[in-house]
């Protein structure tokens, strides 16, 4: 077992005063399982959590902003932990992580917070990007970062399929049912950017997501832009509640969770 695999072994819990720890980190998914810790699995938390516990030589217990799916990139996901007061300087934790983990997870940025920081419960929004490369070659330094449409894309008809979900709906025709949990989210912005060269980016921020919700948009949107669909579609797919009235999910690699706020 490795530093960049999940471990199974538990160092000496710290002793003492603890203090809370934050990060902020970026990496880039392909290699990845996920953001969330998995038996046998090779996951973002864990290989954090790994690097974490061989530097302060104690247990350490993640807490996270959110929980992207495999093969989803983030630039601004939130972590935070406790430490033994005293155990942990922020900038030299920065540059031994960085040594460890760089470039699949560079941690961005390290700080003592609250006592009671949860990078959860506390965020109030969330901003995630997508990223759409539609021409009729692939590009392959953009392949494992941006969906290849080959075919050209309507984008006015896309913008203006962005209009119906705006606002709190019950999202549940864009997103993969769990149990009884409520499935009402409030989209505050929902837009694409022409970045030139048949670049589009869409971007969408939301008090939060649930699973799959922002693959489940583009996938449909991206149809919108096909002719597949008219915008009108997607506002009657959104009042349907049913997933099966709206269209593909997008592949994962385009996707980059951008944005914590708090």
């Amino acid at each position: 077992m490795t530093l960049f695999e999940d471990q199974a072994t538990t160092p000496a819990a710290p002793t003492g005063p603890l203090v809370r720890v934050r990060l902020t980190i970026a990496y880039h998914g392909a290699g990845f399982r996920g953001m969330a810790s998995q038996p046998d699995q090779r996951t973002v938390a864990g290989v954090l959590r790994s690097a974490l516990e061989k530097l302060l030589q104690a247990p350490v217990d993640l807490a996270v902003a959110g929980r992207t799916d495999a093969g989803v990139h983030a630039w601004g996901q939130v972590v935070a932990f406790d430490a033994a007061e005293g155990a942990v300087e922020p900038d030299v934790l920065l540059r031994r992580l960085n040594r460890l983990l760089a470039p699949e997870i560079v941690i961005r940025s390290a700080a003592v917070a609250d006592g009671g920081f949860d990078p959860r419960r506390q965020a109030t929004g969330r901003r995630y990007r997508y990223t759409v490369l539609h021409r009729p070659l692939p590009d392959p330094w953009l392949a494992d970062t941006a969906w290849w449409v080959p075919a050209p894309l309507d984008l006015r008809t896309m913008r203006a399929g962005c209009d119906p979900l705006l606002g709190e709906h019950d999202f549940s025709s864009f997103c993969r049912k769990q149990g009884d949990a409520s499935l009402v989210r409030e989209v505050r912005e929902a837009e694409w950017t022409d970045l030139g060269g048949g670049l589009l980016r869409f971007e969408v921020e939301a008090s939060s997501f649930c699973q799959q919700m922002v693959r489940a948009l583009v996938g449909t949107l991206v149809d919108t832009g096909l002719g597949r669909r008219t915008a009108a579609d997607v506002g009657f797919a959104l009042r349907s509640r049913d997933r099966a009235r709206a269209g593909q999910v997008a592949p994962p690699h385009g996707l980059c969770l951008w944005e914590v706020s708090y």
